[in-house]
């Protein structure tokens, strides 16, 4: 166990954040958001592994534990360095996200009533098959979340949806708050780069997923092709990676599309939302998405599946199912053509900084149950 960041003594309590995750997606997105706003009236500590995570938390000055954690590490190993974590900075909190964090958090403080523990559901979805792929696992699933959030002394969710949706399947005791994920109001758009075509003149349209079945890729390669039929000097980028790749691009060149798609790989967000009119998102499932969140709040056009909590983020006019190759065509049009029919963020939503303080509330609850 490595302990690094900021000093290990302070005036304020300890709330412990354990993450088993070392790269950048959308946890730790929240992880260093959190950590960049702040705990009001708390120290914030993270366990993570080793990794990329960690090293930006330490450049911004937050109190970092790395070790063997996470599904790398292996349960026993999780649970060892959890344990020698907690004897160790006798954190008044322990916040678990994503369920492999929140598993081994329940068996540790299985004992222990005196910490609190507190967790957030950032990734269930309605149709089990999309994350476990079997009825027999999202069963097994099921019952033993359903078992460690009997250890819960607070339960957050970043979603309507998510809530209901935990509801329905882990039947939990507590009651659950949504916190959703908090925006940067003060965020700026980068500018154009390379990765996209200099001379469109059509509609710049762009994904930023995991190139993955769940994301449903090819319903929105269909729609761009028949978008490029129409405007054939639209343009699509397809940012990211994942295990269809390469049958993305093959579909693209059957389409016919090829020359108007682009398959960059990683592309920092807000330099890729600088350069794009319109974002598509057609996924199964979302809980609260930054990507949809960051689009919104940067003011591009937007597309995307009627499902989870995006009917949270969204106007019913920005939903299109994601087999309706029309509706998506002239939605983009559409906010493509009028400035007035992209989505707004709802004034009401929360900062970083309301997010970061409602978890602090959250905390205090949980100390009164």
């Amino acid at each position: 166990m490595v302990l690094s960041g900021t000093a290990t003594t302070t005036a304020h309590p300890t709330a412990l954040w354990v993450v088993p995750v070392a790269d950048l997606g959308g946890v730790a997105r929240h992880v260093l958001d959190v950590a960049r706003a702040g705990l009001p009236g708390w120290r914030l500590v993270v366990l993570c592994p080793e990794g990329p995570l960690a090293g930006l938390l330490r450049e911004g000055g937050t109190a970092v534990v790395t070790g063997p954690f996470g599904p790398a590490a292996g349960f026993r190993a999780s649970l060892r360095t959890m344990g020698r974590t907690v004897r160790t900075l006798r954190p008044a909190v322990v916040h678990s996200h994503l369920s492999y964090a929140d598993v081994v958090a329940a068996c540790a403080l299985a004992g222990d009533r005196r910490t609190r523990l507190v967790t957030t559901e950032h990734g269930i979805a309605a149709d089990d098959l999309v994350y476990h792929g079997s009825v027999a696992k999202s069963r097994a699933k099921a019952a033993m979340h359903a078992l460690r959030l009997r250890r819960a002394d607070g339960i957050i969710a970043v979603s309507q949806a998510t809530r209901r949706t935990m509801e329905a399947k882990w039947s939990p005791a507590k009651f659950i708050t949504v916190i959703p994920n908090g925006v940067d109001r003060s965020a700026g758009g980068g500018s154009a780069d390379a990765f996209f075509m200099p001379a469109a003149v059509g509609p710049r349209v762009l994904s930023l997923s995991r190139l993955s079945p769940e994301k449903r890729l090819p319903d929105l390669l269909n729609a761009f092709a028949k978008l490029h039929a129409d405007l054939p000097g639209a343009t699509l980028t397809v940012a990211g990676e994942g295990p269809l790749r390469g049958e993305l691009q093959e579909l693209a060149g059957q389409l016919g599309i090829g020359q108007a798609v682009r398959f960059p790989g990683f592309l920092d967000a807000g330099e890729a939302m600088a350069a794009a009119d319109v974002l598509v998102q057609l996924s199964v499932w979302e809980n609260c998405s930054y990507t949809l969140l960051d689009a919104v709040n940067a003011g591009l056009g937007v597309v995307a599946t009627p499902v989870g909590g995006n009917p949270e983020i969204l106007p019913r006019e920005c939903l299109v199912e994601a087999g309706d190759v029309d509706g998506i065509v002239e939605a983009v049009k559409r906010q493509v053509s009028d400035a007035e029919q992209r989505p707004q963020l709802d004034p009401r939503w929360p900062d970083i900084t309301a997010m970061a303080a409602s978890i602090a509330r959250k905390y205090a609850e949980a100390g009164r149950t």
